[in-house]
């Protein structure tokens, strides 16, 4: 029986709708989408972040000076490169309803900057716990993050569900028996969880 539902964050209960403000970022810094999303979230700054071993703001600092821009651009530079961003109401809406029924639970590979973001989006009350890569120090898919996660929610693996948007993440955590449903649309999300959890 499943008793507890493990959501990622980016890409699932965040995504992207609109394309256009990182496009026309990129294009404003000479760059392909690509490789701004690659400077941003895949950099050695980047890695460091997502780990903890430096701050957000400093992966901030050093994104910007990498194309030549002073730190004072920086929180301009991401409020743009982030504008197209859109909670995935749907998706919220029917976790919300789970609530009371099942335990909740967010892991995120993100920055030390998520419990303030999630504080601002209200979706901080919704989880009964919040496993944020940068706190932890592990980051998907360690085998290790889940490991962390299970035993802090002393549950065994297949009692659990994890639902994320990279197949490498959802590899990793079905290695340890843990369920895990891969994020590819709303919709077919939905449609699979309604069926799985009817009611």
């Amino acid at each position: 029986m499943i008793q507890a539902l493990i959501c990622d964050l980016g890409g699932v209960l965040v995504r992207t709708e609109d394309p256009a403000p990182r496009a026309a970022l990129a294009a404003a810094h000479g760059l392909t989408w690509e490789a701004l999303d690659a400077l941003v979230f895949r950099s050695e700054s980047a890695r460091q972040a997502t780990r903890g071993q430096i701050s957000a703001v400093e992966h901030k600092r050093r994104t910007v000076a990498r194309l030549g821009l002073p730190a004072a651009q920086a929180d301009d530079f991401f409020r743009q490169f982030f504008a197209g961003d859109r909670l995935n109401e749907p998706l919220l809406a029917w976790l919300r309803r789970q609530k009371g029924k099942r335990r909740l639970v967010l892991l995120s590979n993100a920055w030390d900057d998520l419990p303030a973001l999630l504080e601002s989006w209200g979706m901080a009350d919704l989880f009964e716990a919040t496993f944020i890569s940068a706190q932890i120090g592990l980051a998907k898919p360690d085998p290790d993050i889940y490991r962390h996660l299970l035993k802090r929610l002393q549950l065994p693996p297949e009692n659990t569900l994890f639902i994320d948007d990279f197949s490498e993440n959802i590899a990793a955590a079905r290695a340890l028996g843990m369920q895990a449903l891969h994020f590819q649309d709303t919709q077919s999300c939905l449609q699979t969880l309604s069926q799985r959890f009817p009611g």
